[in-house]
């Protein structure tokens, strides 16, 4: 759900020569009503001019959500699934090859990249798990899983253990050598069980719900490969399987099938005919918790998003081609918790909880979508971030947190991102298999003009939220401007650079405080909770702070010529006469001085200044803004 504010902008200074005293803060990414920011900001993508070879030999372009950043990390052909190790390098599975690559950061220049295990059978997923002291790696293979064991910093694979055996792939005599999804994916959870997705070999088949092991279903094992057995089914392509932070919940993405028959017998003439135009959205790819022995319905059931609740819980459809007599029941089958446009292909799956993440996103999931092959209209190429609702225990709705590999205009595809993991820094990196390429999202609060002020209705930067833009304006709870409160309650708020907010008690006045750039926690605490009156001001302020690093008391001044003294009541920042830190914006010059009367002084151009009272012995009792 989007809040969009239409505030009546007016343009007024809150400091001016009167100066009221502030709070300090710290600074965090914002978020529209109820959501952080989709991608909106189309960001022309950071390549080194050592990587900028196709298709980066032309400009490219990426949406990203306000104050994020991305840029080219590595180039690595054919780049499937990653892992950060936990002294903070990075592995990439690269099936074509046989490898797995390790990838760690060279300072300024580009990552060192080398080979960490080679001659494996199309290596695919990589998890990290540690059971007591040992810490271990399992990839998998097409045929079996291994596992190393890992010390920090190892650049190559030791100790190997083949834990599980005989999984069925295109070497499978009965498949004769054709096995359409035989890459495997896996994950660990915190009993030590390791789940192993066996995918189906086919579009839609009868074989692979017969077949030993079946297929189109998920394997559970203890982490050493022992005691095998059926964990969930009817699943005919699980890609991204991770579990809930601080659970034993174990979700997947899953790619549903393709050219399905329209399976209504109806007026319309269409029962049994593939339709183009329904194949395009339909059945929907799959987002969904998966229950020790569940059946989520393929070959024989699809999920159907055309009822009202749309792609939330959906029911299911008999499939024409395995189903049409209702010889198996659909009733039966465990309900898809949240669908995803049909041919979208998600393929990692990501949870952003307790990761460095920035905190506004990091109650959620993302999810890579490789991108369709036969719609009518290509749909895909992005990675989507689902919100978690941790009241309700589900996902809120998707939105677009990278887009673009797609340029819809010309429908060129350019990259197919498939996995998402984050750095030890807090960056999303994107492994891309098209143009071989990993990525780097990154928050940047300084190279964004697009931040917003946001409230939160609890304390911690959590509860429902409401942003505002950092241009002049003033917003009242009695004219529907502030939306966010119950019962006019605010409790924490973040401002970004260069801002300042007065809040007030009532729409009159009352009593106020003003923060400048941070985050504050329980910032209605000496208002008495109450909270009515929100006013933004102008970016562009002179601003001082009582403590170094732009800390502490603060207080602002506009960037108009000005003459500002302690002893006039002006300086109403300075505890004991102390200023420790200033910024200046561009354009404008500050001259400080000890006294009002002069004494010594120092001038300061555009640009931050720590410490700028060392040698005026942190005395300071007149600022002139030239």
């Amino acid at each position: 759900m989007m809040f969009a504010l239409k505030p009546t902008q007016i343009l007024r200074r809150i400091i001016s020569a009167s100066l009221v005293s502030f709070l300090s803060l710290e600074v965090v990414p914002t978020a529209a009503f109820g959501n952080p920011p989709p991608a909106s900001v189309e960001t022309n993508l950071k390549v080194p001019s050592t990587m900028s070879y196709e298709p980066f030999n032309t400009n490219r372009y990426l949406k990203v959500p306000p104050n994020f950043s991305i840029s080219v990390y590595a180039r690595i052909k054919q780049a499937r699934f990653m892992a950060v190790a936990p002294n903070g390098d990075l592995l990439v599975s690269q099936p074509s090859t046989g490898k797995v690559l390790i990838v760690r950061p060279n300072g300024s220049k580009d990552p060192i990249i080398s080979d960490f295990v080679t001659g494996l059978r199309k290596p695919h997923d990589i998890v990290f798990h540690k059971i007591g002291d040992t810490t271990y790696i399992y990839i998998s293979e097409t045929h079996q899983i291994n596992r190393f064991i890992y010390n920090s910093g190892d650049l190559i694979a030791k100790n190997r253990q083949i834990v599980v055996i005989g999984l069925p792939d295109s070497s499978t005599s009965e498949l004769k050598g054709s096995y359409g999804h035989e890459l495997k994916n896996i994950a660990l959870d915190s009993n030590h069980k390791l789940y192993v997705s066996i995918a189906s070999t086919c579009n839609a088949c009868l074989e692979d719900t017969v077949s030993y092991p079946k297929r189109g279903a998920i394997y559970v094992y203890d982490a050493d490969g022992t005691n095998q057995r059926l964990f969930a089914e009817g699943l005919r392509n699980a890609e991204g399987l991770a579990f809930l932070p601080g659970t034993n919940d174990l979700w997947v993405v899953v790619n549903n099938r393709d050219n399905i028959a329209y399976p209504f017998n109806d007026s319309s003439g269409n029962y049994g005919k593939i339709i183009p135009s329904y194949v395009d959205n339909h059945p929907p790819e799959e987002f969904t918790k998966v229950r020790d022995g569940g059946n989520y319905g393929w070959p024989f059931c699809n999920p159907n998003p055309d009822t009202p609740t749309g792609l939330n819980n959906m029911p299911f459809d008999r499939d024409y081609q395995f189903n049409a007599d209702g010889r198996v029941n659909c009733n039966a089958m465990d309900r898809i918790d949240k669908g995803i446009q049909a041919h979208s292909a998600p393929l990692g799956l990501t949870f952003l909880q307790n990761t460095q993440f920035p905190s506004l996103y990091a109650s959620g999931a993302v999810t890579g979508l490789h991108g369709s092959w036969n719609r009518q209209k290509k749909t895909g190429y992005k990675i989507a971030y689902f919100p978690w609702n941790s009241t309700t225990k589900s996902l809120g709705e998707e939105m677009d947190l990278v887009n673009g590999w797609l340029v819809p205009e010309t429908q060129e595809v350019w990259g197919r991102p498939v996995d998402m993991v984050v750095d030890q820094q807090g960056n999303l990196l994107i492994s891309d298999d098209y143009s071989g390429t990993i990525y780097k999202l990154s928050y940047n609060l300084s190279s964004t003009p697009s931040e917003q002020v946001k409230v939160y209705s609890d304390p911690n930067f959590t509860g429902v939220s409401q942003s505002f833009p950092t241009s002049p304006g003033v917003y009242k709870a009695n004219q529907g401007d502030l939306k966010v409160v119950g019962n006019d309650a605010i409790s924490s708020l973040s401002v970004p650079p260069g801002t300042v907010v007065r809040v007030c008690q009532h729409e009159t006045g009352g009593r106020c405080r003003e923060f400048s750039a941070g985050d504050y926690n329980s910032v209605g605490a000496d208002l008495d909770n109450i909270i009515s009156f929100i006013e933004v001001n102008p970016s562009v302020q002179v601003k001082v702070y009582s403590e170094p690093n732009f800390a502490g008391v603060s207080q602002s001044f506009p960037t108009s010529p000005g003459v500002y003294k302690a002893n006039q009541g002006d300086l109403k920042v300075v505890g004991n006469d102390a200023i420790s830190s200033l910024s200046v914006p561009p354009g404008t010059v500050v001259r400080v001085c000890q006294h009002e009367t002069g004494g010594r002084c120092r001038e300061f151009s555009g640009g931050d200044y720590k410490s700028l009272g060392a040698d005026l012995d942190n005395i300071i009792s007149f600022i002139e803004v030239k």
